[in-house]
């Protein structure tokens, strides 16, 4: 039955000075309930002015936002919102006027974001999918007699910035210098992917007599006399003669990662460590206080090594993962490497 007419309780005064409203807009509401029932209740009403891009032209400005300019005729490697907001203006065609701050607004709803670039190299070795599975292989199969070798550096001497906790706006500071006196040394480093260990030997230059000098280390480390497996770059200083004939003689394996791939070498993502905590922040008189230092943090690193079961658990997760998701250990996908 319709509210109001000669059938109304209630009058319009009295509804408007309960619910603290003016009366027109009490008739307003009685009229719309009249007509479309308790829909009127919920009027959806929104503030501003009605929307000037339809979606055909929201898609528009995301499609140009992810397009390098210059493949627009643009003479610059980026949009700025500025720049993107002025060739929209005047697009042949296809005239859309946005402000910057309604540009800035309708990327982020599309999840438009400025970002970095990154660079990549793909490798050219004939044999990376030979190399990535047997590296994939041993890893799998033989946890606890696989070893890794690299060089890491070069090291110089100089103040190198990090980062700490301190005080707001009062960080630690180093002296800046651009004398380089000391030359340069390299960190030869052994991993043991079985029970995560990881040392090594400062040295003045790479070459194949330091990197044998290390494989020895690594096969003192297992003194058993049974085979293992050493994972290192394809490098020359890696790969002579001399070291083959070693490697056979010591029943070890050299498994080499394809060209441009170091990644898939366990140990350099423990590299990175090495540098925040060794490096970074420091500021050291000489090479010998810097190998002191890194040596005093390998020893550290070693003395809280994860246990091995939690090794072998992380493992085996891995492998799950990338079993469920179809994905290689180098990265490719199984349909794609096939």
């Amino acid at each position: 039955m319709p509210f109001g007419g000669s059938q109304r309780l209630v009058r319009v005064p009295v509804i408007a000075k309960l619910v603290q409203a003016d009366e027109d807009t009490v008739r307003d509401v009685v009229h719309r309930f009249n007509e479309i029932g308790l829909v009127c209740l919920d009027p959806q009403w929104a503030g501003g002015r009605p929307r000037l891009l339809s979606p055909d032209d929201e898609d528009f400005v995301v499609q140009t936002a992810t397009t390098r300019p210059t493949k627009l005729g643009q003479p610059f490697t980026r949009w700025s919102i500025r720049k993107l907001a002025a060739y929209l203006r005047r697009v042949h065609g296809r005239v859309i006027l946005i402000g910057r701050e309604a540009l800035r607004c309708l990327l982020a709803r599309h999840g438009i974001t400025f970002q970095r670039t990154k660079t990549w190299k793909e490798s050219p070795d004939p044999e990376y999918d030979a190399k990535l599975d047997r590296i994939e292989h041993v890893l799998e199969h033989f946890p606890d007699r696989v070893l890794a070798f690299d060089e890491f550096g070069p090291l110089g001497i100089r103040p190198t910035a990090g980062s700490c906790w301190a005080e707001q706006g009062r960080p630690e500071r180093h002296p800046a210098t651009y004398h380089r006196t000391h030359g340069v040394r390299y960190f030869h480093g052994c991993y043991s992917v079985g029970d995560d260990t990881l040392w090594g030997v400062n040295r003045r230059k790479k070459g194949a007599a330091n990197t044998l000098t290390a494989l020895r280390s690594i096969r003192a480390a297992r003194p058993d006399g049974a085979p293992i497996y050493v994972i290192l770059d394809n490098l020359s200083a890696h790969k002579g003669e001399t070291i083959r004939r070693w490697a056979k003689k010591n029943r070890g394996e050299l498994c080499f990662t394809p060209t441009h791939a170091s990644w898939a070498n366990p140990i350099e993502a423990h590299f990175g460590s090495l540098r925040q905590f060794t490096i970074a922040n420091s500021n050291h008189r000489n090479h010998t206080a810097q190998t002191r230092a890194l040596h005093a943090y390998l020893r550290w690193r070693n003395a809280n090594a994860r246990h091995s079961d939690v090794l072998a658990a992380q493992r085996r997760e891995r492998a799950r993962i990338r079993n469920g998701k179809g994905i290689r250990w180098g990265g490719r996908s199984q349909a794609a490497a096939a």
